[in-house]
């Protein structure tokens, strides 16, 4: 999947298609499932982040080392992680035979990681702008 390269905010979520169950046990068939507002899917690949600038950056300084002009804050979804977004943002794309969603982060509702590693509120502040 290294071909694909996301630009900024948004997230590659494979969805998660065809029948669902119910909690009483009703099968919705995939028809009724895609009406619904709120979607689910694994996250595939996710952008650089959004775009600021970078406040270690000046042109007044020759002497200076020279810095990037913008920064990417990252984003909190990570690949791996199982995403609930609002479908109506989402956008459809057929790569390598594949079908996927590109979701703006923004329209990301929840997210559920297995991995313990680096969550959001564990990281420290020095380490985002990096």
């Amino acid at each position: 999947m290294n071909e694909l390269i996301l630009i900024g905010d948004r997230v590659l979520i494979r969805a998660e298609e065809g029948e669902q169950q119910t909690k009483t046990g009703l099968i919705l068939p995939a028809s009724v499932a895609e009406k619904e507002r709120v979607h689910s899917g694994r996250v595939q690949q996710v952008g650089p982040g959004y775009l600021m600038a970078n406040p270690e950056y000046s042109e007044g300084e020759p002497w200076a080392p020279e810095r990037p002009a913008v920064r990417y804050l990252p984003l909190q979804a990570r690949p791996g992680d199982f995403a609930f977004f609002l479908r109506d943002e989402a956008i459809e794309i057929t790569f390598e035979g594949e079908a996927y969603l590109i979701v703006p982060h923004r329209a990301l509702l929840a997210l559920v990681r297995t991995h313990d590693e680096d969550l959001p509120g564990e990281l420290d502040i020095d380490d985002l702008l990096k």
